[in-house]
């Protein structure tokens, strides 16, 4: 059986991704666990001047979190652990109503990189936030999860297409929209229902941010167990890893010698182009204005970021059994072998020596092992925020992730022990020297 320490850390994981099936349920869970560990949630609003200790910034689907130490100067620099609250998956549209053939239906949008095979005859439940009617001028929010078995995208049957198992592509527009009930559409039924569920008044319900999840449990795989399956694996490992390691880091028995920040985008899977995505200035105003509400300067704000460190951490790949000639023959990370770092010389990722070289003493210090990824040179490269965040602020970035098989899928695969290694090696890179 795998050791106590990985399996508690990746128990409190699969609690984290069961309660999470939006990025805005992944930005709610994140920020009570940081307010349980005493810090502050701080408003655009609000006058943040000689704000320290820990406080964090949530927007709609981002959250951007800090801890300044007790004396920090003002030119303290940053080490940031950068990651993505969104997963692919399929997002109900504004008229959501439809049907055909006497089953009643409701129309979804295709969000990311969706191999939808994967999303064919599962139990899918309805999750995301409404923006409700309120007398102010900014509309109130609600966060809704229905884990029922409401809806099914049905495949069709052998028997009406032979050429099923011939690699035959789905028909994107025609066969995604999925079934919940029998009798003709209903205009404002699923309105009704997600409304009823958050206990809310339809009328009061002027928008919505909806998307389908797959209500199986997340779980352990294996003989020993050794694996865990569950959706949302990329990228909730690393948020859950990234606010462990912050919280660790403000609440351990070594204060920092530096200001450790977590900033959790969204919109990664499409680009990351929002007010809340990693191209946004959201991360950039934010930390400016923390070294500015301590009484920093212009050239303190420089000073930060000239010793700053980013870690953007994502999934990775593990080599694939049945496809191991689709990756690199020298570079096939295994699960429980330690998180990757990822390297691209075209800068899909931003990794070069000097961060491989931080991220690699502070895997040593915590005692956790690391594998290095390339992708196959015939084969096009993903990215992640680190390109990003790297170009933004002018920081060294390093690119690493957990390995594991099914990426994007509407069920994941990692090992058991990689997790609680990546939130070790991120503590010790809060902490700092």
């Amino acid at each position: 059986m795998t050791p106590a320490p990985h399996r508690s850390h990746t128990d409190d994981l699969l609690s984290f991704i069961a309660a999470s099936p939006s990025p805005y349920h992944v930005v709610a869970g994140a920020a009570q666990r940081l307010e349980k560990a005493g810090f502050r949630e701080l408003r655009g609003t609000d006058d943040w001047t000689g704000a320290t200790g820990g406080c964090f910034v949530s927007r709609a689907g981002a959250l951007i979190a800090w801890y300044v130490p007790e004396g920090a100067p003002a030119h303290t620099p940053f080490r940031i652990v950068g990651t993505h609250t969104d997963s692919p998956n399929l997002r109900i549209k504004p008229a959501p109503d439809s049907g055909a053939s006497g089953w009643r239906q409701i129309g979804v949008e295709i969000y990311g990189g969706v191999p939808l095979n994967t999303w064919l005859d599962r139990d899918l439940g309805i999750s995301g936030r409404l923006a409700l009617r309120d007398p102010g001028s900014i509309p109130r929010s609600r966060l809704v999860q229905i884990d029922e078995p409401l809806l099914r995208v049905p495949q069709l049957a052998i028997h009406l297409d032979r050429s099923v198992n011939e690699g035959v592509a789905l028909d994107r527009q025609r066969h995604i929209a999925p079934v919940w009930a029998l009798g003709d559409p209903r205009e404002g039924e699923l309105l009704r229902r997600v409304a009823a569920a958050a206990g809310e008044d339809p009328a009061d319900v002027l928008g919505w941010d909806l998307m389908l999840h797959d209500i199986q449990s997340p779980g352990y795989l294996g003989v020993d167990r050794e694996f865990v399956v569950a959706s949302r694996l990329d990228n909730q490992v690393s948020v859950h890893a990234g606010v462990t390691a912050l919280v660790d880091a403000a609440t351990g028995t070594t204060q920092p010698s530096v200001v450790p920040v977590l900033a959790a985008f969204d919109h990664e899977e499409v680009g990351s182009g929002s007010e809340t995505g990693a191209q946004s200035p959201l991360l950039e105003r934010i930390l400016s204005r923390s070294v500015s509400a301590r009484g920093g300067s212009d050239e303190d704000w420089s000073r930060a970021l000239a010793g700053t460190f980013c870690v953007s951490a994502d999934m990775a790949h593990a080599v694939h059994p049945n496809y191991a000639e689709r990756h690199d023959p020298d570079h096939r990370p295994l699960p429980n072998g330690g998180p990757t770092v990822k390297v691209n010389v075209n800068q899909r990722y931003a990794t070069d020596s000097t961060g491989i070289a931080v991220f690699t003493a502070a895997a040593e210090r915590a005692g956790a092992p690391w594998q290095p990824f390339v992708s196959n040179n015939a084969m096009p490269c993903g990215t992640s925020i680190g390109p990003l965040t790297a170009a933004r602020l002018g920081v060294t970035t390093v690119d690493v992730g957990v390995p594991g098989l099914s990426m994007h899928s509407a069920r994941e695969l990692c090992g058991v022990r990689d997790p609680g290694y990546l939130a070790a090696i991120l503590t010790t890179i809060m902490v700092g020297d």
